[in-house]
């Protein structure tokens, strides 16, 4: 039974009863549960973070620094152990689970460097004998909505940098896969964070909305699908919340004719069907241009077909099952739409069955051809193992597919020519550009986010922008007595 983390402990007494199975999707066996937390649990949460705040707030940005640098060493320890738990709940392999960690783990290292983040900026004499100077202060209570797909590495782009710009954080992480969550707050709370500074709330979408509508909430952080996250950002306006909220995402990489093909073809390869798909970077749409597109099609289906797709328990597997029944049955749906709005099925993921785990929930790589911009498949995140293949005759119509398209998270473009290459990167209308880089997540010590449908909100995570989004700005002008003698003045002060 997994409950809640409240004030450093582990909450097994909750005032809900209410729980629901977490599954192996590799089993399709439920192997645990998690406590659906109701307004009592999170009552305690608030008050918790609440009374947190006040000392946390008051100690150094040098003193936060080194809680952090320990909970760094912490981590790298537990590196293993955090995978483990990672591939347990949510099925992906056990490189994958580690390398996600260590993404995240990049950021706490960016946060540790947090007293030179924080310093401000200061003008001498910007008046007669009158100086002026910022200062970035802690917003108070934050919130951290997470999805299934990430369990370690996503919430890790949220609370380090709120914590470490003073803040107090509330982490509420998915239903389907919650124990990573828990065990992150733990080790920090081995790391020297005092009680309170980090919460972990379980539940559904009524601790969402409980997040949501609380006034003491002073900022909501989330990634997941673009409907709830237009309902977060909605809703949270309602409460005077800030709120960086990302949605979903259709990832196109443009293969131009003059690309090498080998290595476009293994780009695409990982970045479309790594992790099952279940990644919001992930190449859902590869954009083929001219004469390239028959031997692209030809060679990512060479390549795709032999991929091992098995449990993560098996050192080979490349390719795990997706999160949940359900959502396995959603892919397949999109698979069956493709097919009957005329979409040509090069490799069909569908009805794998793997000896020892039948019930698991696996779909093998699809490969679609002959995908047109007005079918569902193109139009909507599928967030599985399938891949849309579009034809495009020359560069800039397959630049215009990048731009008209609703989402604008990542998009790539495979070239050898630098002409090209610069007007892609400087024209394309998307948050996050690769060029001969199928998946562009940027490192910690820059930021992460989308553009369009894909983003609700004025900051990207992590890097400078999650500094920025933790802290609010203060400016103080300042002269001291006797420096200036006059009398009142009436009018807009002037230089």
């Amino acid at each position: 039974m997994i409950g809640n983390y409240i004030n450093g402990n582990h909450i097994n007494k909750n005032h809900s009863s209410k729980f629901i199975d977490i599954y192996d999707p590799s089993k399709g066996e439920s192997v645990d549960k998690v406590i659906l937390s109701n307004k009592k649990d999170f009552d305690d949460v608030m008050q918790s973070s609440k009374n947190a705040f006040i000392s946390w707030s008051s100690e150094t940005p040098l003193k936060r620094s080194r809680v952090l640098q320990k909970y760094k060493y912490i981590l790298e320890k537990n590196i293993e152990t955090l995978a483990k738990i990672i591939s347990t709940e949510h099925g992906k392999t056990l490189d994958d689970a580690k390398g996600s960690v260590i993404r995240g783990l990049e950021v706490v290292e960016f946060a540790i460097g947090i007293p030179h983040l924080l310093k401000g900026e200061f003008s001498q004499n910007v008046g007669s004998n009158i100086d002026s100077w910022s200062i970035r202060q802690p917003l108070g209570v934050t919130a951290g909505i997470t999805p299934f797909n990430f369990p370690a590495m996503v919430p890790m782009w949220m609370y380090p940098i709120s914590i470490a710009c003073g803040n107090t954080f509330i982490l509420k992480p998915s239903e389907k896969d919650p124990s990573c969550s828990i065990k992150l707050a733990e080790l920090f709370s081995e790391a020297g964070l005092p009680d309170g500074v980090l919460n972990v709330i379980n539940g559904d979408k009524e601790v969402v909305n409980l997040i949501l509508n609380s006034h003491d909430v002073s900022s909501v952080s989330f990634v997941g699908s673009t409907p709830v996250a237009k309902y977060i950002y909605e809703s949270s306006a309602k409460t005077g919340k800030r709120v960086q909220a990302l949605g979903g995402a259709k990832n196109h990489l443009v293969v131009m004719p003059d690309a090498n093909l080998d290595q476009a073809v293994d780009g695409i390869i990982g970045a479309a069907y790594g992790s099952a798909g279940e990644r919001c970077m992930a190449v859902s749409v590869a954009v083929a241009v001219g004469d390239i597109a028959d031997k692209l099609v030809d060679n990512i289906n060479k390549k795709a077909e032999p991929l091992i797709v098995a449990p993560w328990t098996d050192s080979s597997s490349q390719m795990g099952p997706v999160i949940s029944e359900e959502h396995k049955n959603k892919i397949e749906d999109y698979i069956q739409s493709g097919l009957d709005e005329g979409a040509k099925l090069v490799l069909d993921g569908r009805d794998l069955k793997i000896q020892g785990y039948e019930n698991g929930y696996f779909v093998g790589p699809t490969l679609f051809d002959n995908v047109k911009k007005d079918m569902k498949i193109y139009n909507e995140e599928i967030f599985g193992p399938v891949l849309c293949v579009i034809r495009a005759r020359n560069y800039d119509e397959a630049l215009n597919l990048v731009n008209n398209h609703a989402f604008g998270n990542g998009t790539s473009i495979y070239t050898s020519d630098g002409e090209v290459s610069r007007h892609f990167t400087t024209n394309c209308k998307i948050g996050m550009v690769g060029v001969n880089v199928p998946i562009p997540v940027p490192m910690a010590f820059h930021s992460f986010g989308g553009w369009k449908q894909s983003l609700f909100g004025d900051h990207s995570m992590h890097g400078t922008e999650g500094v920025r989004f933790y802290t609010k700005l203060k400016t103080v002008t300042s002269r001291w007595p006797n420096s200036i003698k006059k009398g009142p003045e009436f009018k807009m002060p002037t230089n």
